[in-house]
């Protein structure tokens, strides 16, 4: 390893007390600076922030979906970020960012990445996506001031579209980046709100339809050597346990579809219910079916959105129905069952009531099980175990879907997870402390530092 320090550049990381969540000394004897990561953290949701629920100028969730006009802005800010500390940026042909920082070996072999997302939910919080790239940004910031090299180049990635909850597919762009989602389908997806506006025109109007093929492929895209990703947990096991990192070594598997159940519209002072047509009498049923299945197989199922014609009327049965089923479970083979048993029930309850109803659907997302290498995972561990020790992190799998989902079927990929307030998330109330926003970039940055080692005695071995 070489690395440069000058020793005007140290540390002191008493701030909002994060030493003492620290067992010793870091590996690598850099120390991320908290304040700094606190400070840009809640700088970047300037461009974003709604749904106040406290009087504290950092007590507001978010509200910046994909390619809005604040996202946009996030993104600007994000590039002249990266461009100070002397990295190249590229953006693919799916608005993905890709930040680079030359390594001591000046390889020109794929970069080490840390990736996450800058989108949130229409009703999301501070922490989800946007603490994985800032606290990326602390990492390069630390090591540039430090005068620290890792061997292989490292960087950044700012994924599009990762949340699904403008144009409805998550983890859209790291999906065409692994070859899962054909480019023309995901350009195509339309604003839930406004069908006239497709991804693509919006990656247009801002300027990110970039020129590199947004593909893993290392003539024509950009392929990355590794991939490592923090994020809040998103659940309450680590606040519940008691312990402060969570070392991810895979991801359960989830399908999502959308359900339209059709029946007629008709008078309800003058229309028997034996002669009914009645879709949202159907769909509510299928619905509290679907739980009902989920809770037999030991999985997890939920409707997000539920929607009626916007011409319904109070007296009037609905000409349709349209809902969402996210069907989860870290087996891929009982997410098919609960899926065939759901569907073999929905087909029971539209024959029941008055003439019955009919249905069709569609599979709008399916994201198998995925299993992360076992050396990223041994970095995370080895960052672990010297920054808390073994008693204070934990092997997890992650219950939702992340980019780095996508990334681990074409590098080597993990996750690190840290505790948020209570487990809530997609949520403006979602919370995580200074002190584990900073113990989590630690982390990050002593991961990557342990493969990067690891990646160039194995490469030169």
């Amino acid at each position: 390893m070489h690395a440069t320090r000058s020793a005007s550049h140290t540390f002191r990381l008493s701030a909002r007390g994060f030493s003492t969540v620290t067992r010793r000394q870091a590996p690598s004897g850099l120390r991320i600076n908290p304040d700094r990561l606190w400070e840009t953290l809640h700088k970047t949701c300037e461009w974003g922030a709604a749904h106040r629920y406290g009087e504290k100028p950092t007590e507001t969730g978010m509200a910046r979906l994909t390619l809005t006009d604040d996202d946009a802005r996030v993104r600007s800010w994000f590039a002249a970020e990266v461009k100070k500390l002397g990295c190249t940026l590229s953006v693919d042909q799916m608005g993905n960012m890709f930040a680079r920082q030359q390594g001591s070996l000046k390889s020109s072999a794929p970069m080490i990445a840390m990736g996450s997302h800058l989108d949130t939910q229409p009703r999301g919080g501070r922490y989800d996506g946007i603490l994985g790239v800032i606290a990326a940004l602390e990492v390069l910031r630390t090591m540039k001031e430090s005068g620290f090299e890792t061997n292989y180049d490292v960087g950044i990635v700012n994924w599009t579209n990762e949340e699904g909850a403008r144009f409805p597919k998550s983890m859209c762009s790291s999906g065409v980046w692994a070859g899962a989602i054909p480019i023309e389908k995901a350009w195509d997806l339309r604003d839930i709100h406004n069908p006239h506006v497709t991804l693509r025109s919006e990656l247009e109007r801002h300027g990110y339809l970039g020129d590199i093929p947004c593909a893993s492929d290392e003539q024509f895209g950009y392929p990355l050597g590794a991939h490592f990703e923090l994020h809040i947990e998103q659940g309450p096991i680590l606040e519940e346990t008691g312990r402060s990192i969570g070392v991810v070594q895979g991801a359960q598997g989830y399908r999502w579809f959308t359900i339209i159940v059709h029946g007629k519209d008709a008078h309800t002072g003058t229309t028997p219910l034996s002669t009914r047509k009645d879709p949202v009498l159907a769909a509510s049923k299928m619905i509290a079916a679907s739980n009902e299945i989920a809770s037999r197989h030991n999985a997890l199922v939920s409707t997000g959105i539920f929607r009626v014609p916007s011409n319904a009327s109070t007296n009037t049965l609905a000409t349709n129905v349209t809902f969402t089923l996210d069907i989860r479970h870290p087996n891929d083979s009982v997410v098919s069952a609960v899926q065939e048993d759901i569907f073999e029930a929905f087909a029971t309850i539209a024959s029941q009531d008055g003439k019955g109803v009919s249905f069709d659907w569609t599979l709008d997302t399916d994201s198998p099980a995925a299993k992360f290498d076992q050396n990223c995972v041994a970095s995370v561990q080895a960052a672990a175990d010297h920054l808390v020790g073994p008693e204070k992190s934990m092997l997890m799998t992650s219950g939702a879907g992340h980019d780095t989902v996508y990334t681990s079927k074409h590098c080597p990929s993990a996750m690190i997870f840290v505790p948020c307030r209570e487990g809530v998330s997609h949520h403006p109330t979602e919370y995580c402390s200074p002190q584990d926003c900073a113990l989590g970039t630690q982390a990050l940055l002593e991961a990557v530092v342990h493969y990067d080692q690891f990646r160039t005695k194995s490469e030169n071995s």
